[in-house]
């Protein structure tokens, strides 16, 4: 059945039981799963060199419940009261708040060369990136408390620009060669992050420069106390500065950490969001974006899996968005798609390109194009066959010289760190036992993988033996 006949059949406008209103309420409480993983690590810490790692089994676990044959297609029943939607929206806001001060709290007591810094990028900043989707959600609202919300919480990751440019550029130019925020067909992520990032911005400036011309006839400080642009960057620089100021530079790079990522994530979903496609006309249609079917992704990412649907009707809250048809549709749920764009943009663009030939979207839509992306593809053919540096090094040195090289500037990093209150032989033997307990525990992994076939149990052996070795050896090397 098509997501249009099952609206027929499920979407009528009858009134609902409180019963069956929970029913779907509750599974969108998977929202929560992301932040309240990001909340116990910031709350639970300083956390033993041992102990840190196992946050990522939950981010796994994710990842895992993504690549499912588990598909959302049905059509959201339109009768649904809001209310109870839209508070789980404010909770998410305030439970990044949390995050933030459990994250400061903690790397007021954590060193900064710890294992609790690496999962920062991981953990803290995987829900920062998630708290960009409920930013997302409140600033298309059209309360102006809502707005302002979610102002701030782009502001705590030093992006509140996007509120400028996403509202009044974004929309309004999705899948024209005008809209930095679109990925061109055959770009790279790495192409893209270099061209969006800066362009996005310039793009924002320069509408709140419009907006502020066509509301002010005169340059003046006031005018420019209005300048969005400029307010965002105060409020969130000023956070972050203070953080520096009461806290201390620990706490102020696990800061911006949290906030690189976060951007990071944003413009990966971005990327693949609207890869390869190409508006023909003014109008949008659900064709200049791509959907996922993923039931993970549609519950707990605030329904961004419909992403077509979001641009068809902006204003539209995330339970109501509505399965499109005619859109592309993306081979996994968005926590996947991240990972492979990240570890293997190549083997995205493949399966991206299969389906806009499929469906003959983007470049495919007519003789031209096709020519145009024969041409694309020859280029992408022959910058792929370019050796990059690390490229170059033989494995040896990239398997021993460079882990070594790593191993030493965070010995001495951590010496310094403690003011040398410690003997620095002393720290490096300790992160030398440290990083033969992880080698040792990965290839043992491999091999039992190799035996049993299966990465749950390979995987679960392996975190489960270094909480024991960990603990063994904690009153040995600390």
């Amino acid at each position: 059945m098509s997501a249009t006949a099952e609206q027929g059949a499920i979407g009528a406008a009858a009134p609902l039981s409180v019963l069956r209103v929970l029913q779907i309420w509750s599974r969108h409480l998977t929202v929560f799963a992301i932040p309240l993983t990001a909340a116990a690590f910031v709350w639970s810490g300083p956390h033993p060199w041992y102990t840190a790692p196992l946050f990522i089994v939950p981010l796994a676990i994710f990842h895992w419940l993504d690549t499912r044959p588990r598909f959302e297609r049905r059509q959201p029943l339109e009768s649904i009261p809001a209310w109870p939607f839209d508070q789980l929206v404010y909770l998410l806001a305030g439970l990044h708040l949390v995050i933030l001060a459990g994250l400061v709290r903690l790397f007021s007591h954590q060193a900064f060369f710890s294992l609790d810094m690496l999962m920062v990028v991981l953990v803290v900043g995987g829900a920062s990136g998630f708290s960009i989707i409920t930013a997302h959600e409140l600033i298309h609202r059209r309360q102006p408390a809502a707005r302002l919300l979610g102002r701030l919480m782009l502001g705590s990751v030093l992006y509140e620009h996007f509120y400028t440019e996403h509202l009044r550029g974004h929309h309004v130019r999705v899948g024209t060669r005008e809209d930095p925020a679109t990925a061109h067909y055959g770009e790279t992520f790495r192409e893209f992050w270099r061209r969006t990032v800066p362009g996005q911005f310039r793009s924002a400036w320069a509408l709140e420069a419009t907006r502020l011309r066509d509301a002010n006839t005169s340059f003046s400080i006031p005018t420019l106390l209005e300048n969005r642009i400029l307010q965002g960057l105060f409020v969130g620089w000023g956070v972050a500065f203070g953080i520096l100021a009461l806290f201390g530079w620990t706490a102020f790079i696990a800061y911006l950490l949290q906030a690189f990522l976060a951007v990071r994530l944003l413009e990966v979903v971005n990327y693949f969001e609207h890869w390869g496609l190409e508006r023909s006309g003014h109008r949008i249609r659900a064709a200049d974006s791509w959907d996922t079917y993923s039931w993970f992704t549609y519950y707990g990412l605030v329904g961004l899996s419909r992403h077509a649907d979001h641009h068809m009707a902006p204003a539209r809250p995330y339970q109501q968005l509505r399965v499109r048809d005619e859109a592309p549709v993306l081979p996994v749920g968005y926590v996947a798609l991240v990972d492979m764009v990240l570890a293997n943009n190549t083997e995205f663009i493949r399966l991206a390109k299969n389906e806009l030939r499929t469906r003959q979207l983007g470049p495919f839509s007519s003789e031209a194009g096709r020519e145009a992306a024969q041409r694309e593809d020859d280029r992408v053919t022959r910058k792929s066959g370019m050796a990059t540096f690390l490229g170059d090094l033989s494995p040896v040195i990239r398997r021993t010289v460079l882990p070594g090289l790593l191993l030493l500037g965070v010995s001495v990093g951590a010496w310094v760190e403690a003011n040398s209150a410690q003997p620095f032989f002393g720290i490096l033997l300790r992160n030398l036992v440290i990083a033969g307990v992880f080698a040792g525990l990965l290839v043992g992994r491999e091999r039992l993988d190799q035996r049993v076939q299966n990465g749950w149990i390979s995987w679960g052996c392996a975190f489960l033996l270094l909480w024991v070795i960990g603990a063994g050896l904690e009153g040995l090397i600390g």
